[in-house]
């Protein structure tokens, strides 16, 4: 029987605009750019830099989350992220 792991989100660390730089629990660190997947209700006031730079790991569902409870799924953050390269 194949056993699946769900990524988690160990750390964040905000960088510019709506970019993000995560490291996920497989080691991986990959840079997110959110700009345009902020629209709806739960989403609309993170384009606020303000309250979207209050990101922070909410170690309990493994992934970000904001002070108005918005979060992302973890594994969507890694499809849509890009490898960071440290230069």
């Amino acid at each position: 029987m194949k056993t699946y792991h769900l990524i988690e989100v160990r750390q964040v660390e905000y960088l510019d605009g709506y970019k993000l730089k995560l490291l996920f629990d497989n080691g991986d660190k990959k840079v997110v750019d959110l700009e345009k997947e902020l629209f709806g209700e739960v989403f609309e006031p993170l384009k606020d830099l303000a309250l979207f730079r209050q990101v922070a790991v909410d170690p309990e569902i493994g992934t970000i989350r904001w002070p108005n409870n918005a979060d992302f799924a973890a594994d969507t953050l890694y499809d849509i992220g890009v490898d960071f390269k440290q230069s």
